[in-house]
């Protein structure tokens, strides 16, 4: 499929959404849609790290359309998503999105497009920023322009040294039934097992940030003590969809300076590559 994808909004900065008031309740829903071992999160006390897509929703769809065409809508699945955490999400904050287009990259496959997202308090305190890249299946821009996110790529010399941590987990047959409400995300692709074959997916597919979501409370008890605070970074690429009911393993690895890296499988499949977190000294 040719598609028109327009070049004049590269680089420029979104307009803030809506103030997004943070609750208890909401928290704690998130947590228990992505089977958070942690019980601060699944009280509410303090949000998830990947809580901090729920304010940022919105404006990461208004984002994407001011470059694709609305007809390559429904071929959009993520690609990468990369969290930069200046701190945790607490009950009672306002947050506000701000997004700027970075560029978008044809290839054999479809097209890639990149995007950063700014979440403030209204008194302009930086929450945290974000660096999304969304894939448009079977869609062919015809060019490339701007730039793309940050790279994260896997050094491939880690898997000489033996593991750190190897944490295995299962998503359950509901998973996305009460992740879509909890997260705000209305893909049918997730809840409409008709709709997303004839997206040519297998059937309905774990949302990517869900996914993430598993790896990020994996490198938190393994890695951090369960220290939300202490994660400064969470990045991943998503490399194949994975299914209710299937099991998630998420094998993690140390880099260098506080910088560790991981990869999560399901059965043979590499669900999850690229993976970098940055913890924090205690």
């Amino acid at each position: 499929m040719q598609a028109d994808f327009r070049t004049d909004a590269i680089g420029a900065w979104s307009d803030p959404t809506a103030p997004f008031e943070v609750t208890r309740e909401r928290i704690a829903e998130y947590a228990a849609a992505t089977n958070e071992p942690i019980a601060a999160h699944r009280r509410g006390d303090l949000a998830p790290p990947v809580f901090a897509i729920v304010p940022s929703f919105l404006a990461v769809l208004q984002a994407a359309f001011t470059v694709a065409p609305p007809e390559a809508a429904m071929r959009v699945v993520h690609g990468r998503q990369d969290f930069h955490f200046h701190r945790p999400i607490r009950p009672g904050d306002v947050i506000e999105t701000r997004a700027q287009p970075l560029g978008f990259a044809a290839g054999r496959s479809g097209t890639s497009t990149a995007f950063r997202l700014e979440c403030r308090t209204p008194a302009g305190e930086v929450v945290n920023e974000q660096y999304m890249t969304a894939f448009f299946r079977g869609v062919d821009a015809g060019q490339t322009v701007g730039e793309l996110a940050p790279s994260h790529a896997f050094p491939e010399d880690v898997r000489d040294d033996a593991p750190v941590a190897k944490v295995v987990a299962q998503f359950d047959d509901d998973q996305t039934y009460r992740y879509a409400p909890a997260a705000g995300d209305p893909m049918p692709i997730h809840t409409d097992d008709d709709f997303a074959r004839a997206q040519g997916l297998p059937g309905i597919i774990v949302h990517g940030l869900c996914t993430q979501a598993f790896t990020s409370w994996a490198v938190l008890t393994e890695l951090a003590g369960g220290d939300t605070a202490r994660l400064k970074r969470l990045a991943v690429s998503f490399a194949k969809p994975v299914r209710p009911g299937q099991d998630l393993t998420t094998t993690i690895w140390t880099a260098r300076d506080n910088r560790f890296v991981f990869e999560s499988t399901s059965g043979d499949d590499v669900v999850i590559k690229d993976g970098l977190a940055e913890i924090a000294e205690e």
